[in-house]
């Protein structure tokens, strides 16, 4: 085996295919002072730890007396370490950073998939190591449960230094700093995140680099870090006031603070001469802000039409072969009926059904939805979400969406980020 370096402040990832080798530099790194190797093979935690698991679940009900919970585990755990002191104060630590606490009194062999991971990582981490060594975390893990354990990881990386052993480039999680690929048990050179998924994931549709926005003493966006590939449906979720709308629309180019932080759009930085209509004209948009700002007593054929251009109502005539095509995305969006309606008329609901319709018309690479369902009734709603699952399942189609409500989320959602 080469040498492996890892520099303070480096979080890094192993990758490669089955077979490559990973595992075998992964103990061997675990061999070193300081470190702790844990190994995950399936659901049930670490390899060594599925027989018990599989009887203690099967026998649950016929035990004599109750079966360990995982505050008995973990206390015993602490007792039995070369410092039970220390494992003392570190267990407290960690229930608070892991937020064990509502799991304490149940039953270990109760525990789900992800539950079962901070089992294993809080037994890893009572003797405290400076490096923890983690070998393959997200296998057996539904999406859930694979976001959930990615924000423990991301926590957990703030106090120490991580490697993880991951097979597939999609899982390399965004608090890595650094990867080594791995083919027959060599360890290739070292490169940044960004350089490995570069060159192995398909090419950046957004890139925002340490963006922080502010208004006044209010910090809005604070050094944020995303990359939003071609083909990823992402959810973007928080509460009210998070930045949420803000981060739209500095893709969106309705932000001008976009021209004074590192973003790239489409592989081509802000301000590297493209215009707002450049940008817009592969953007299908909807927002609440959007909706109230339309204020045109057009027919809503007009309305849905001025998608083409980007504009807010009719300012230019449009071909035969437009108007045409918007009569069609209308159709296919249930409203085809409305078409002659002044829009200014129509129900709340339906004026947003045109507005999500209007997003539609180019064809664009990239939607950004904002609510775009806020108003629209039940009918309307599995319709649109049926729709969305069909258009981004399309080649090349990325999908940004925003609601408060997950059940509006269409299937089709592989990626989420958190405000």
């Amino acid at each position: 085996m080469g040498p492996i370096t890892i520099d303070r402040g480096e979080q890094v990832a192993l990758v490669g295919g089955n077979a490559a080798g990973k595992s075998r530099l992964a103990a061997a790194l675990a061999g070193r002072y300081g470190t702790k190797y844990i190994s995950f093979r399936d659901s049930y935690g670490s390899y060594g730890d599925r027989n018990f698991f599989m009887q203690q679940r099967w026998n649950l009900f016929t035990l004599e007396g109750d079966p360990p919970t995982l505050g008995e585990a973990l206390r015993g755990e602490a007792a039995e370490s070369r410092d039970p002191a220390a494992a003392g104060e570190r267990l407290a630590e960690l229930t608070a950073l892991f937020s064990l606490e509502p799991l304490l009194d149940k039953p270990l062999v109760t525990l789900s998939s992800g539950e079962l991971r901070k089992y294993q990582l809080t037994r890893a981490l009572l003797g405290g190591p400076e490096i923890l060594v983690v070998d393959n975390p997200y296998i057996g893990l539904d999406p859930r449960a694979r976001a959930l354990l990615t924000e423990l990881l991301t926590t957990l990386s703030e106090h120490m230094t991580l490697v993880l052993v991951l097979s597939r480039p999609a899982e390399i999680p965004p608090f890595i700093t650094h990867v080594i690929p791995v083919k027959d048990g060599v360890p290739g050179e070292k490169v940044t995140r960004e350089q490995y998924l570069d060159t192995t994931l398909p090419p950046a549709v957004i890139r925002l680099r340490n963006v922080t926005i502010r208004y006044g003493n209010r910090v809005i966006l604070n050094d944020l870090n995303w990359t939003v590939r071609e083909g990823e449906h992402w959810a973007l979720t928080g509460a009210n006031g998070s930045g949420k709308s803000t981060l739209l629309s500095l893709i969106n180019a309705d932000n001008p603070q976009a021209y004074a932080h590192d973003i790239e759009l489409f592989g081509r930085p802000r301000g590297s001469g493209e215009s707002i209509w450049d940008i817009k004209r592969r953007i299908g948009f909807v927002s609440p802000e959007l909706h109230r700002a339309f204020r045109v007593d057009a027919p809503a054929l007009d309305i849905v039409t001025s998608g083409y251009f980007d504009t807010e109502g009719l300012f230019m005539r449009p071909s035969a072969e437009q108007r045409a095509g918007a009569l069609r995305w209308m159709e296919e969006f249930g409203i085809g009926d409305l078409a002659g309606m002044p829009f200014l008329r129509l129900s709340s609901g339906q004026q947003r059904m045109c507005l999500v319709t209007r997003a539609f018309v180019k064809d664009p690479p990239l939607y950004i939805l904002d609510e775009p369902l806020q108003g629209i009734d039940e009918p309307h709603r599995r319709h649109v979400k049926r729709l969305l699952d069909r258009f981004c399942g399309a080649p090349g189609k990325t999908l940004l969406m925003v609601t408060h409500y997950p059940e509006e989320y269409p299937s089709c959602i592989d990626h989420s980020l958190s405000l």
